[in-house]
């Protein structure tokens, strides 16, 4: 698989086009600055104000600081983010291992996504640092960061991989366990379909089951770790119209029972972790 090794300066200024940005409610986007004295470069990264203020309100549903503080995330650790998005977590992960970590992007093998994702690095010239984009093929078994990996995390990820086949899934968690070192962990946080309900729709909904992450995982090779309720809503009944998307931020249904669904805020979210065995 071909590495680039690339920095913002080598990527050059790129205007973001065609994406409506959401607008937070007040009370959702009331973002608190973090002040806890532990943890101070993680605290640091989150509070940056390069972030941008729409990301930033969404810290309150998306708790970074409690997430990467579960997953044991620090400076100095080389981290892999799976499927980055356009980059809500990398905005806090790249930065903080900038300077004597390392930072991996796994990305699409779709040149539009891997598109939106540069997009959003050459936002930010000399803050993302040398960050490494990689490629995921589901038809080859990669070894990222030379196996080395203290870290492995992936971000609402889990569904977008049983849609595209059980087979990629599996490929991708095998590719997990392979890239960390032994003792490293892997971090996911994922839409919970609750085990009740039919497996069917992890394919459609944008749902999970926590019991087919743990599988996925323990099939890959992996230890179950633990489990967080920091990113859990209780308010989310998993059952909309237009699955998962349906909730914010997507909205899918536009501004249609729109204050119902900003009430109820971003999904359900299982918070899971699992050890690749020393």
């Amino acid at each position: 698989m071909k590495r680039r090794l690339m920095t913002i300066a080598t990527i050059g200024s790129v205007a973001l086009a065609g994406n409506m940005a959401i607008t937070y409610p007040v009370a959702a986007a009331s973002h608190k600055v973090i002040t806890q004295n532990d943890d101070k470069s993680l605290i640091k990264a989150i509070n940056d104000s390069r972030r941008a203020e729409s990301d930033k309100a969404r810290d309150v549903y998306r708790h970074p600081l409690q997430t990467l503080r579960f997953f044991g995330v620090k400076p100095s650790q080389t981290v892999i983010e799976f499927y980055p998005g356009k980059g809500w977590y990398s905005d806090i992960l790249a930065p903080l291992e900038a300077n004597s970590g390392n930072y991996y992007a796994i990305l699409p093998d779709n040149d539009a996504k891997e598109t939106a994702f540069l997009q959003r690095m050459a936002m930010h010239p000399g803050w993302y640092g040398q960050a490494i984009t990689l490629r995921f093929n589901p038809l080859e078994n990669a070894v990222w960061a030379d196996g080395k990996a203290d870290r492995v995390l992936t971000f609402r990820n889990v569904h977008n991989l049983l849609s595209a086949g059980d087979d990629v899934a599996a490929t991708a968690f095998a590719d997990f366990y392979r890239s960390l070192k032994p003792g490293g962990i892997l971090g996911v946080v994922e839409h919970r379909l609750p085990e009740n309900e039919n497996s069917t729709l992890e394919k459609t909904s944008g749902y999970v089951k926590k019991s087919t992450v743990i599988r996925l995982a323990k099939a890959a090779g992996f230890i179950f770790a633990g489990e967080s309720a920091i990113n859990a809503n209780p308010k989310d009944t998993h059952n909309w119209p237009k699955g998962v998307w349906t909730l914010p931020p997507s909205l899918a249904l536009g501004t249609e029972d729109q204050e119902k669904y900003w009430a109820i805020g971003e999904s359900d979210r299982m918070t899971l972790k699992f050890v690749k065995p020393k």
